[in-house]
């Protein structure tokens, strides 16, 4: 079997070298739990609250303010969840959350699961480009609004989303409650580009995971700020402030750790390389491939990594299928987390694509390895393909 082109990053990247090697003494030589009073146990606390250190320093916050997960699902589901109990704990009867329609799983389906429970949900308006319409937001502010949850970027379609301007609005909006609202951005997607430094974006929670930046899998982290109103929403150990039980995956933790330090240092290099490399390949493909429509906004408002795009009349799943198949070139019809649903995209229903079109899309994210001659192969093997799907 020959190399596979991998063009997938925003489903997963690979382990770093360097992240690799970093985590290597934790998983073969040091095996203390970091919650053990012994030596082997402390040595390992120690590694926890270096790496502890070097993620408060990417977001600019305090150590006291990293709550260690297994990734961004669970952040997400903690975020919301523990905000919800919170508040509820503080007698609020009815809470509502302010979200998008075009959110993760791990967001949208967790917002739904909550309105089975009592909890009310809103959606902030979108254009065809995926951002929010920043105006609604006061509009749909309530009393018992506890929460606005958006992510940072979307991670289909590639969206950045005004997250400061967000923040301002419901720093401004809070001057006026007794309780405020919290804000959450899933920042998955955005770590390896864009700024995550929580006092500039003036968010009160954050998601991150280490495998959208080549860290390893199983590992995140939820940022919390300080006074923040969250309850814990498992129960064991007292873990992580009583906040998260169980457990700390050390090994995991310090690699995640390293690969945001290593991601802080190229930020603007890579992001520059990238989004060279992704205009080059949007022009490519309006101008080669006549059926081709890019969705999603352009320029410095789309993620330098994304390209998402529909050939007319030609199934998403039909084209990564054949690509694979026919070009071992690794592609994605959208979220990783959604993979294997045979129904139309939500984030392109959700831009007012009707059912067929919703099931037309095809995903593209680089990475800074991928090379002019990878992205060469891509369009001239996208070219073939979707000439051979259309005659059949």
């Amino acid at each position: 079997m020959g190399k596979i082109i991998y063009l997938d990053h925003a489903a997963t990247t690979y382990l770093d070298p360097k992240v690799k090697k970093a985590m290597e003494p934790y998983e073969r030589e040091c095996y203390g739990n970091p919650n053990s009073v012994h030596s082997a146990g402390r040595k390992m606390l120690l590694a926890v609250d270096q790496a502890r250190k070097n993620v408060a320093d990417f977001l600019n916050c305090t150590t006291r303010e990293i709550v260690f997960t297994s990734g961004a699902t669970e952040s997400n589901n903690f975020a919301l969840r523990g905000v919800i109990k919170a508040y509820q704990a503080n007698g609020v009867k009815n809470p509502e959350i302010i979200t998008t329609p075009i959110e993760h799983p791990s967001i949208f389906k967790t917002c739904q699961d909550l309105k089975k429970d009592g909890v009310g949900i809103k959606y902030l308006p979108i254009d065809q480009e995926g951002i929010i319409n920043l105006k609604s937001l006061f509009k749909l502010v309530s009393s018992a609004t506890v929460l606005v949850t958006v992510m940072y970027v979307n991670n289909e379609i590639g969206t950045i989303e005004p997250i400061r301007e967000i923040g301002k609005i419901i720093k401004k909006i809070n001057e006026t409650r007794k309780l405020p609202i919290i804000f959450h951005t899933d920042g998955v997607q955005a770590a390896q580009y864009l700024t995550c430094d929580v006092d500039y974006l003036h968010v009160d929670l954050l998601s991150l995971s280490g495998h959208k930046v080549h860290g390893p899998q199983g590992i995140g982290a939820l940022y919390v700020r300080k006074n923040t109103p969250l309850k814990a929403i498992q129960t064991g150990g007292d873990q992580e402030y009583g906040l998260r039980a169980g457990t700390l995956n050390v090994a995991g933790i310090v690699g995640f750790s390293k690969a945001l330090e290593i991601a802080s240092r190229s930020k603007s290099e890579n992001a520059n390389k990238i989004s060279r490399a992704r205009d080059w390949m949007i022009k490519k493909l309006i101008a080669e491939i006549p059926n081709i429509r890019i969705i999603g906004p352009q320029g410095n408002k789309r993620i330098p990594s994304n390209i998402y795009f529909r050939a007319r009349g030609i199934l998403g799943s039909d084209v990564v299928f054949m690509m694979d198949n026919n070009a071992k070139i690794a592609i994605s019809t959208g979220s990783a987390c959604s993979a294997g649903a045979a129904e139309p995209s939500l984030v392109l229903l959700a831009l007012g694509l009707d059912a067929q079109k919703a099931k037309e899309g095809v995903r593209v994210t680089l990475d800074k390895n991928n090379t002019p001659l990878e992205l060469k192969v891509f369009i001239n093997s996208l070219k073939k393909i979707i000439k051979e799907i259309g005659s059949q």
